[in-house]
């Protein structure tokens, strides 16, 4: 059993993998333009909200963290851009950066909801039940959702590098053999 056990077909049952792997492209843009807004706003007191890194609060200044932070979404950008080209020339090396972190942004996101969630129900607080049960739902529900975007892009992705392999788009189809 190999990858094409794992690869979907269609994306959301009637759409097509590359529409699917496209508006993954195009929400990790949006989203990562959203939350550089919203740690802009924190870092000049507008938000009055806390960002905190689950290994990094107790090494850095929460300046450095938020740069650190913002540094990060604009590579997600960056390769996200890199995604939606790769999708339109189906070119498998510009979609694989992306796959390949978003991979590994599915293992960060899950335990950063268990660790998150955890720290709520610990501290003590009156209401840590309550958002500690509120983030495991929705960050949850968000993993869900992520998985399956990256599971799309990824099964579009892994098409395309078949179609390469096979030689699809690189013959010439109407070449003279003799």
């Amino acid at each position: 059993m190999g990858c094409e056990s794992c690869v979907l077909k269609r994306c959301c049952c009637c759409g097509s993998l590359r529409t699917g792997a496209l508006v993954s492209g195009a929400s990790a843009i949006i989203l990562s333009i959203v939350t550089i807004i919203i740690i802009a706003l924190v870092m000049c007191d507008i938000l009055n909200i806390q960002i905190r890194m689950i290994v990094l609060d107790s090494i850095l200044p929460t300046l450095a963290i938020q740069i650190i932070l913002i540094i990060n979404f604009c590579f997600t950008i960056i390769l996200s851009i890199c995604l939606i080209i790769g999708i339109l020339k189906r070119n498998f090396y510009l979609m694989m950066p992306w796959v390949i972190l978003g991979g590994m942004l599915i293992v960060g996101l899950l335990v950063s909801v268990l660790v998150t969630s955890i720290n709520f129900y610990t501290e003590g607080t009156p209401n840590g039940n309550f958002n500690g049960t509120l983030w495991l739902v929705l960050g949850l529900i968000v993993f869900v959702i992520y998985t399956y975007m990256w599971l799309v892009t990824f099964s579009f992705f892994y098409q395309v590098w078949q179609e390469a392999k096979r030689g699809a788009y690189t013959r010439n189809p109407f070449r003279r053999r003799y």
